[in-house]
């Protein structure tokens, strides 16, 4: 089991969970404004479902992954350690693993309801797709925010069965959100992508430029968390939860210069890792004090 969530980096969970809950709950303050309703049984086993969904999809697309790079990951002298080029785990076991992820994750989608289930194939898909990405456009990092911005649009239609825009505003957000950052992680490895004809914005833009669409990336994902908070009028705490996402964007791109990228790890995983739980906790919260709960 450890192997398996080493190989999939569980940790990084961390950066659409939170998301997916607040889509989740947004959800559920829109069905009813008792807290009763969070307490059936019915909203405690679509939550446990929806966990249920974000660990499989998240577990295959990362297997799928580390199976389908296994060759490039070899060659790479910071990726050569991961478990498949190192021998841990056999490149049959991760593809059966990915596997038993997509099916379970589509049982899941089942049970929760028929809306979920029949957009289930379109979600593995483009999660599943993004391994292909780098090989033929330097857009991948946006096709990787596309698969995690599923999360929250995703955990609202589990409770509602129904699109809103407010869980949108939150998707495209992640979307950005997730792009910039994980340009600034690609900056790492442009000088081998480059050599070996693989894409990303690092490899078409040089490393100054990338920061610079990350910059960008990331003031459009914060444009979009301050007019989803006006666009539903949330409590104050959204906007404290909001200036501590927003301090950490900023966070993460003093660290990382073009010339210095030491503290790229610090940036991916300890800004965003903040970012994310501090932002859905605190806007979870701010659910239920606007709404009385």
């Amino acid at each position: 089991m450890k192997k398996y969530l080493s190989l999939v980096k569980f940790s990084h969970t961390i950066f659409a969970l939170p998301f997916a809950c607040i889509g989740f709950f947004l959800g559920v303050v829109k069905k009813g404004p008792s807290l009763r309703i969070i307490l059936e049984r019915e909203i405690g086993i679509k939550f446990l479902l929806v966990l249920i969904c974000m660990v499989t999809a998240r577990s295959a697309a990362m297997a799928f992954n580390r199976y389908l790079d296994r060759q490039f990951d070899a060659l790479n002298p910071r990726t050569a350690i991961r478990e498949i080029p190192a021998g841990i785990i056999a490149p049959s076991a991760a593809l059966r693993f990915t596997i038993a992820n997509c099916l379970l994750f589509i049982i899941a989608t089942y049970c929760i309801n028929i809306l979920c289930f029949y957009l289930s194939p379109i979600a593995l898909f483009v999660i599943l797709f993004y391994s292909y990405t780098k090989r033929f456009t330097a857009l991948c990092h946006l096709v990787l925010g596309v698969g995690l911005s599923l999360a929250p649009i995703g955990a609202y239609l589990a409770i509602t069965g129904v699109f809103d825009w407010l869980p949108l505003f939150f998707s495209f957000a992640v979307i950005c959100w997730v792009s910039g950052f994980d340009i600034i992680y690609a900056l790492q490895d442009e000088g081998f992508d480059k050599a070996n004809t693989l894409h990303s914005i690092p490899v078409a833009l040089g490393k100054k430029n990338a920061l610079r669409v990350s910059e960008l990336l990331h003031l459009v994902s914060a444009l979009l968390i301050i007019y989803a908070g006006w666009y539903g009028n949330f409590y104050w705490i959204y906007w404290i939860a909001t200036a501590v996402f927003v301090g950490m964007l900023i966070y993460q791109h003093s660290l990382v210069k073009p010339d210095d990228l030491r503290k790229v790890n610090i940036a991916f995983m300890t800004a965003n890792g903040i970012a994310s739980v501090v932002f859905g906790i605190l806007v979870i919260v701010s659910f239920f004090i606007k709404n009385g709960w």
